[in-house]
């Protein structure tokens, strides 16, 4: 089948939003070719690493049935994904079956982990969901407020064992994993979502244990990784490693990684570094990201369309790098299906 470049430049976006409502954007969103939407949580969820009382009260089973239905009674076989953090944030709450606590991690066997996944997995789908943002991978050994709470050890062949084990749990339960945040970010001392100036500044032989866990994961066939949202010094030191083609380059070639590659959110302020969004979006893709994650705001998800569509028709985008990237998003879809 072939696609218009409009339902193409839908097809590449995340919309993420933290209403169990689709708003009229992401309506109009799905109903133009897009392929994958993010139940999120508020910026206080975030930071808090765990969803609010209100919501844990009155979310029900019955709420995410709904919305992931309607989801899907508009634009057919689609992606819906959660932060489902191992240890970090559980956008699921008490909806399905938790994870281990953190101190059972670095003891738990390998069976009695992957079992806990299964039954996660399983309630997940039972909900329409199909997607984990997760495993965490970075290895953190200094300062970084944006992952504080959310990693549960620094031992690189523990972090690999388990997240692996995640991954092949998950996927063999039909749940895509996004493996986060490549490169790594052992040490950053500002939360990149906030800070425009946030980058890791460490040197290039500090990512060589960091680097283990990611081969590990696409070694065990994750389907996703994100990407990270501020600067890596090491390998670009002028472009967020989300829009730098240095950085999916590296994953590509170093790491022989042939899945699909998703931004962290371009409306993270390290990221943005005071350009446009709308621009900042062209360049995610020129630098080799597929699909983009970013917020529902007012008409930000129209505008972003449009954006792509006019760098298309300007040449600023390549029309077929546009239509591959649309096309795994596709596939990752049809794969995942409910």
């Amino acid at each position: 089948m072939e696609y218009s470049v409009l339902e193409n430049a839908h097809a590449v976006l995340l919309p993420a939003f933290s209403t169990t409502q689709l708003s009229p954007a992401v309506k109009n969103f799905l109903d133009h070719g897009g392929r994958s939407i993010l139940l999120g949580e508020t910026r206080e969820e975030y930071v808090a690493r765990r969803m609010n009382r209100q919501r844990e009260l009155d979310e029900t089973n019955e709420t995410l049935i709904n919305i992931t239905s309607e989801a899907r009674s508009r634009a057919g076989n689609i992606i819906v994904a959660v932060d489902q953090e191992i240890a970090g944030i559980r956008r699921l709450h008490n909806l399905v079956p938790p994870f281990p606590a953190k101190e059972e991690l670095k003891t738990i066997s390998t069976e009695d982990f992957e079992t806990a996944c299964k039954k996660t997995a399983l309630a997940a789908r039972a909900l329409g969901v199909n997607c984990f943002l997760g495993p965490i991978l970075d290895i953190v050994t200094g300062i970084n407020p944006w992952l504080q709470g959310r990693t549960w050890s620094t031992a690189p062949d523990l972090v690999a064992r388990i997240s692996s084990s995640y991954i092949r749990a998950l996927q063999a339960n039909n749940i895509a994993a996004a493996a986060k945040h490549f490169p790594g970010y052992s040490h950053i001392e500002l939360d990149p979502a906030i800070a425009p100036e946030a980058k890791n500044r460490e040197p290039l032989d500090s990512f060589d244990n960091g680097f283990f866990p990611f081969a590990d994961a696409i070694d065990n066939g994750v389907e996703i990784v994100m990407t990270g949202p501020a600067i890596v010094e090491a390998f670009d030191p002028e472009n967020a490693a989300s829009v730098s083609s240095a950085v999916i380059s590296l994953l590509r070639n170093n790491l022989q990684f042939n899945g699909l590659v998703l931004s962290d959110d371009l409306d993270a302020k390290a990221i943005l570094r005071g350009k446009p969004i709308n621009q900042i979006a062209v360049e995610a893709l020129n630098a080799g990201s597929e699909l983009l994650l970013v917020g529902d705001h007012e008409d930000q998800i129209g505008q972003l369309a449009t954006a792509i569509i006019t760098a298309v028709d300007s040449g600023h985008l390549d029309t077929n790098l546009l239509n591959k990237a649309a096309a795994k998003v596709r596939t990752l879809s049809d794969k995942y299906q409910l």
